[in-house]
């Protein structure tokens, strides 16, 4: 499974791509951040995030999207700036039909760390070695992109099974319940 991660944001915008499966090594594709100026007008901003996101899409293909889940701040401008950058990354996957899951910050760190509190030194120590890489990916919204993507292979095979027992499950029922109704 090729999964894109996105750590949203205004200035910096996580993205990374992830390849693999449960129980399999995985493998980084590719990780970096969107940027823009905090010089620029909002709409000019979400706009340049926006094309950045459908960059990634057209070139790397990706089968799924994690978006980390944006959660309260203190800093009110900076959630909101988070919350319209997770709005345009849920759009842009959703445009394509692409299954989207969100994760918490804490979700992510756990699957990636084990401790939910971890800092961001070591979800990228972590990062590197269950990827193999040199260093962390820079700049650290990327890191956090990838462990997003992560964190959606690792928990998304059993999200996936989940869902789609849910699915045959509601389908029985409703086969059940027509043929009763005849």
């Amino acid at each position: 499974m090729r999964v894109l991660g996105i750590d949203p944001g205004l200035t910096r915008c996580g993205v990374a791509v992830v390849e693999g499966s449960i129980g399999r090594p995985l493998r980084l594709i590719a990780a970096d951040a969107i940027r823009t100026s905090s010089d620029t007008d909002l709409p000019q901003r979400l706009l340049g995030i926006e094309r950045g996101i459908e960059e990634w899409l057209d070139k790397y293909e990706p089968e799924a999207a994690a978006v980390e889940r944006v959660f309260a701040q203190h800093n009110l401008s900076t959630v909101m700036g988070t919350a319209q950058a997770s709005g345009l990354a849920l759009v842009c996957a959703a445009r394509r039909g692409l299954p989207v899951v969100t994760h918490t910050p804490s979700e992510a760190k756990a699957a990636i760390t084990g401790n939910g509190r971890a800092d961001k030194a070591q979800v990228g120590t972590m990062v590197a070695r269950i990827l193999g890489l040199d260093g962390p990916p820079k700049p650290a919204d990327a890191a956090d992109a990838v462990a997003l993507a992560i964190c959606n292979i690792w928990r998304g095979g059993a999200r996936s099974r989940v869902a789609q027992a849910q699915q045959d499950f509601a389908r029985k029922v409703e086969l059940a319940r027509r043929a009763r109704g005849r």
